[in-house]
């Protein structure tokens, strides 16, 4: 049998789930197929298992094929109704226990401590206990939920059972990543937390081992779109361009968009603006609910990858007032990065959590929650702005964006392999 020469295996959250880190398990794989990577798995969930989540879901017959040489699994469940959640995580470990099972060098990536870390963790102890002697270099990603809402609520229950096992497996593999310097913080203390509780070293290991790697972004996805295309996008919704404030994420209290619609009720510019609200999450049918008497604002449930950037680049201002909830703090921002790199309107936001990293001082900030200078800042920008205002804030933002792009990102996580040395 032909085997590859080498492996990257991601264990994540992929498409279709609406997420930031399906978005970044896409972008790394398809630069290892760049980088030597001659079989590159994402190892994933079957979808009527992430439907039956309640996970926001990009629309299924439009998403974006992966380049051959990517492929995605979906393991079914090991057992019936009699192992209510562990049947998906059983799939999931059987199937990376196989592929370890083959000689071939591996590296494993799991986006998502729990439980994507597990079923990695769990597979490499298999693989070895079985004598496989797999050849296997594991990275775990720490993403914001994994502290905002695994981590944090293990902390506010008082369960520090959960949040030791949490911790073990995280620092388990051989590199342990986080998504911005803000998680990183986050989980050093959170680790202190749990060492003053119980104990333990988990603070000191964190401090001197997690490292940094932000999300990976296609930059030529989103730079430069086609104008005719933004043009036609803009016909396709009823839009025009510079017509529209836009608010493109996940539609979650979190992501400000209570803020945001409370605020445009007292937008001056609102007489000729429209508000476009693009994505879908758990606070969708509340907010349609409270906006059904105004028709200046627009819901779009369908937006797919290739025209959220036609969307961005046409609006007059975007804006993610993003604010820090017990569940949700804003550990980066991808959305904020995807739409320094495509131009068009200013960028309103907050200093929530890690959104300064991603933004810098290429977006006008907001402090979270302040619905009143929220709605005067976005008068500002699209009443009061001057054009050469609002060019030099699109090119510095582009120019900063281009720290994330998906190839720069994968050779700081993934350094090439040295080449090999011949001895005399």
């Amino acid at each position: 049998m032909n085997h590859p020469r080498r492996r990257l295996v991601i264990a994540v959250r992929a498409d279709p789930v609406i997420c930031g880190h399906s978005g970044e398990a896409r972008n790394l794989a398809e630069v290892a197929l760049t980088r030597g990577f001659d079989d590159v798995r994402l190892l994933t969930w079957p979808i009527p298992a992430l439907q039956a989540a309640g996970l926001p879901l990009k629309p299924l017959d439009r998403l974006l094929p992966y380049s051959p040489g990517i492929t995605v699994e979906r393991p079914e469940p090991v057992g019936d109704y009699r192992v209510p959640d562990g049947r998906h995580q059983a799939g999931l470990t059987g199937r990376l226990v196989e592929l370890l099972s083959e000689p071939v060098p591996t590296v494993c990536l799991s986006m998502y401590l729990a439980p994507h870390t597990n079923v990695v963790v769990d597979a490499v102890n298999a693989a070895r206990a079985a004598g496989f002697a797999p050849d296997v270099h594991t990275v775990a990603k720490a993403v914001g939920s994994d502290v905002t809402n695994v981590i944090k609520s293990c902390l506010r229950d008082g369960r520090f059972g959960a949040a030791t096992v949490l911790f073990t497996t995280f620092l388990a593999n051989d590199e342990v990543v986080a998504v911005s310097d803000y998680t990183r913080e986050e989980i050093i203390a959170s680790a202190e937390q749990v060492d003053a509780h119980c104990g333990t070293g988990f603070a000191e290991q964190c401090r001197r081992r997690v490292t940094v790697s932000y999300p990976p972004i296609d930059s030529s996805a989103f730079l430069d779109p086609d104008p005719a295309e933004v043009d036609a996008a803009l016909a396709r919704r009823g839009l025009e361009r510079d017509g529209y404030i836009l608010f493109l994420s996940r539609v979650a209290r979190a992501k400000g968009i209570y803020d945001l619609l409370i605020a445009f009720g007292q937008m001056r510019c609102r007489s000729r603006m429209k508000l476009v609200v693009a994505g879908t999450g758990p606070a969708l049918d509340h907010v349609r609910a409270m906006a059904k008497e105004d028709d200046r604002v627009i819901f779009l449930t369908d937006v797919d990858d290739h025209e959220k950037a036609l969307l961005m680049r046409g609006c007059a201002a975007y804006t993610l007032p993003t604010k820090p909830e017990p569940d949700f703090v804003e550990t980066f921002g991808i959305a904020l990065a995807e739409k320094m790199l495509t131009g068009g309107g200013p960028i309103i936001t907050t200093t929530t959590g890690g959104t300064l990293e991603a933004v810098g001082d290429t977006a006008v900030l907001v402090e979270p929650g302040d619905i009143a200078a929220l709605a005067a800042t976005v008068d500002r920008v699209v009443l009061d702005m001057s054009p050469g205002e609002r060019q030099d804030l699109e090119l510095r933002a582009r120019t900063r964006a281009m720290r994330f792009d998906r190839a720069a990102v994968f050779d700081d996580l993934f350094p090439p392999e040295a080449p090999a040395v011949e001895v005399a």
